[in-house]
Order: C-alpha cells, then structure tokens, then sequence
C-alpha cells in the first residue's frame, strides 16, 4: 500500500494523541506531531518529531507543510472548573494559534478536539472551546469539530460508577437528549472517530457529536 497524505497533530503525546497516531502509522499515514525539544522519544516510534512550543505557533508554522491535515489536541489534562485559568493561557492559545499557521500555510483541513455543549458545568472550559470553534469557522478552512464530554479509558475509569444514571436518563423523555448529547465515550470510539474525519475528509464544516463518536466504533465493528 502507497503511503498515504501527511498529517500533522499537535498534542501526539498525549492520552488521545499517542493512540491517533498509532492508528494512522498503521494506514501508512506520513504522520508529523509537535513536541517540546526532549520529548521527541515520547511520540509513537515512526512519527516524525516537530519541535516547538503549541503556545507559540511562529515556533512550528512554517514546518507545518507538506501537511495536508493538520489535528489540534492540545490542551490541559484532567480539566475542571478550578482549571479556568489555564484554559484560556493552554487551549485558547494553542488553538487559536495553530488555527491561524494552519491557514496562513494552507492546510486543507482541520481538525479541532472541542467539547460537548451546551452543559450545566465546566463553563470557562466550553466558552474557550466554543471560541476556537468560532474562529475555526471564520478561517474559511475545511474543517471537522469533534464533541465529546468524557472519554473513558486508562486513568479516566470513575465514570463508570455514572452508567446506571445514564442508562435511566436516556429513557426518560425530559432528560434523552441531554444524556446523549454529554454521554460517555471510549478512548476506542475517540481514536476511530478521529482516524475517519483523517481518512474522510470534510468540505466546509463538519460537526461529530457524542452519538456520531459511538457509531464510528459500531460502523467499524460492522466492517470486520
């Protein structure tokens, strides 16, 4: 099989990250992911290291091409309400920067990890993800937003104790569409969902919502 188109992410060595690339070495992908200069050894072996800083996007603009996709994961582990802070100086930088490269370099599509809204929590995380998404929009670039609220996998296991209450919520006329729309997701359905908005790239704009994430992992069951 021929190699594929490049992609570039940023955020490759993170709990998304490193399982997105894995997945995309394995489909022959000539896959290019930022680092912090150290940390080239923390990438998937295969992956071709970019040093620079995500909250600098003129560190790593003009080594962005030849990428065709660029993927934006960066942002603070483990967020909460008490992270407000960092939402702005970490997510909101990185992603309004590598938005900005992105289109200045002319990448042809971009993808942005955002979050599920609206919900009764988390507010200052959401309005910096809607912000991003706003801007994203404003690029002109082809694009794909993926929403999740929670995914599910190592380190990220306390949910579970949650599946019972969504298991009623869904049933229940009031509360369906907000427990769909902010249900559970795994790190499995997260890195097929991201694989096929790489392998399937969008014109315009495209949103994949928490049901669109579970059905990626059910459409490729089907498949094998």
């Amino acid at each position: 099989m021929d190699q594929k188109f490049p992609v570039f992410i940023a955020g490759g060595t993170g709990y998304i990250g490193a399982p997105l690339i894995r997945a995309l070495l394995e489909r022959r992908y000539h896959v290019r992911a930022l680092v912090r200069q150290g940390s080239e050894k923390k990438l998937p072996p295969g992956c071709e290291p970019v040093t620079g800083d995500a909250l600098d996007a003129a560190s790593y603009r003009q080594r962005l091409c030849p990428a065709h996709t660029f993927v934006q994961l960066v942002g603070v582990h483990h967020p909460s309400p008490a992270k407000a802070a960092e939402f702005k100086t970490v997510d909101r930088a990185s992603a309004l920067g590598a938005i900005e490269a992105a289109r200045q370099e002319g990448i042809q599509h971009f993808i942005y990890l955002s979050v599920a809204h609206p919900a009764p929590l988390m507010k200052s995380y959401i309005g910096v993800r809607v912000e991003c998404e706003k801007a994203l929009a404003a690029s002109g670039m082809n694009s794909t937003i993926v929403r999740p609220w929670y995914v599910l996998g190592p380190g990220h296991r306390w949910p579970y104790a949650l599946l019972p209450l969504y298991w009623l919520c869904e049933r229940i006329p009031s509360t369906r569409e907000g427990a769909r729309r902010l249900g559970l997701v795994t790190l499995a359905q997260m890195t097929r969902t991201l694989l096929e908005a790489v392998e399937n790239p969008s014109g315009g704009t495209r949103l994949i919502e928490v049901p669109g994430i579970r059905s990626a992992m059910m459409r490729a069951d089907a498949q094998s």
